[in-house]
């Protein structure tokens, strides 16, 4: 890899970050009623994703559906079986409970991702639009209708939201 694309991948990667990262501070000046600085953090945000893409392209980062659905399996893939239970075990060795808790619904989602993406890429080809819930509190994700009650969180149907 040239210097140029390592520093394109490191861009990306601080790009993608400071997006979501200006989402949550949106989402907290709202909560506490500073709506112009949220809506500030929200263009922003809006912005540093133009840059991450814009760098993604530069690196032949994004291919065909069918290549990025496989590349998305493995990402997930990876993410559940190497890099959360890592994490799972350093966060217990530290009893720190919270961080437990974000890694555990974290991988138990990642593997409901690879399982969608896994069943997208073998019905590429059908193209049958079906809707997907995502809850707020763990990121499970679900398709078709949300539950009930989350068999990740366990919070209340209202907690999904509609994925358009």
């Amino acid at each position: 890899m040239s210097k140029t694309e390592k520093n394109l991948a490191e861009a990306f990667a601080g790009e993608s970050q400071a997006n979501r990262k200006y989402l949550a501070f949106a989402k907290k000046a709202e909560e506490e009623g500073f709506k112009q600085v949220a809506k500030l953090f929200r263009a922003a945000a809006e912005a540093e994703t133009v840059h991450a893409h814009n760098h993604l392209r530069e690196l032949k980062g994004i291919r065909t559906t069918k290549e990025n659905l496989e590349e998305a399996i493995g990402g997930e893939t990876y993410e559940f079986q190497n890099m959360y239970p890592k994490m799972i075990e350093d966060a217990k060795a530290e009893g720190n409970s919270s961080a437990l808790r974000s890694f555990n619904f974290a991988n138990e989602v990642e593997k409901v991702h690879a399982a969608l993406y896994e069943k997208a890429h073998k019905y590429l080809d059908d193209n049958e639009e079906v809707d997907y819930y995502v809850c707020r509190i763990c990121g499970n994700t679900v398709e078709g209708e949300a539950p009930d009650v989350c068999p990740v969180c366990g919070a209340k149907k209202e907690m999904f939201r509609k994925v358009d």
